[in-house]
């Protein structure tokens, strides 16, 4: 049986990527998130309509680098399938208990240290893929001033600069990870009304089910067997601007090497 982890795992988007895995009976799926209650809730409705009896659920602080490995420590066996798709947009500047200021330490870090933390349970599968959820919603990233330490912070510039930082992540991962056999992709999930639009003033005029189609075909068609290093809309590669600028790809992955510290 195959496994398969989404983080972020009991929002709009991310429970109907954890659904649209969970109704492929060869996977057990991990539904990964913040609030236990919220994900266990998620995962009984998911077990009940898909049939699937292999959904578990691990509750976290992906701000939090040393929860983050803890994670990685209690899964056993390989991994062939991660969907990083949590994010948040408070609209007010917050730091994470590490002091890091939160969209950065969720919406990018997070990124970054599950992919480092699973690379040993992906590489175990032989074929593995990992699929980041961005947005085309990107744009504005400051790598002199990512946590709004100097700027005016702005949900919505901090939000865009994170999404920004995923797809150019997803550049260095899939160059990183190739030999491995494992593939990074990055995609826009869809314009779904949530709590993270709702967030920075938007609504959304898809369903939860149509925002989560690209990430689920990303990480189980044989359409995309081999491909790394894209991004994606509505199952279309996409041209990305930031992916070819490779000099502030380079710098981005070096910044984010340095919060690889679990003090």
């Amino acid at each position: 049986m195959k496994t398969a982890i989404v983080t972020g795992a009991y929002g709009a988007i991310g429970k109907a990527i954890a659904a649209g895995l969970a109704h492929d009976n060869d996977f057990h799926v991990i539904m990964a998130g913040r609030n236990a209650r919220e994900l266990e809730n998620a995962a009984s409705g998911l077990r009940r309509q898909s049939g699937n009896g292999n959904i578990s659920v691990h509750s976290l602080d992906l701000s939090i680098l040393s929860e983050i490995e803890k994670f990685a420590a209690v899964v056993s066996g390989p991994v062939h399938v991660l969907v990083n798709n949590a994010s948040t947009t408070p609209r007010q500047r917050m730091e994470s208990a590490e002091g890091i200021e939160m969209q950065w330490a969720v919406n990018v870090l997070a990124y970054y240290r599950m992919i480092c933390a699973f690379t040993p349970h992906l590489a175990q599968a032989g074929k593995a893929r990992i699929v980041n959820v961005a947005s085309y919603w990107a744009g504005g990233l400051d790598l002199g001033d990512p946590e709004f330490k100097q700027r005016r912070y702005h949900n919505d510039t901090a939000y865009r600069q994170s999404k920004q930082a995923d797809r150019m992540l997803t550049h260095s991962f899939a160059e990183l990870l190739a030999e491995k056999n494992i593939t990074v992709n990055a995609c826009h999930p869809g314009d779904v009304n949530s709590k993270l639009s709702n967030n920075l003033g938007y609504g959304g005029h898809e369903t939860p089910e149509q925002g989560a189609d690209t990430p689920v075909w990303l990480a189980v068609s044989e359409e995309v067997e081999g491909i790394t290093g894209k991004y994606f809309e509505h199952r279309q590669e996409t041209y990305c601007s930031f992916m070819r600028d490779l000099e502030s790809v380079r710098k981005l992955f070096e910044l984010c090497e340095t919060y690889w510290i679990d003090d």
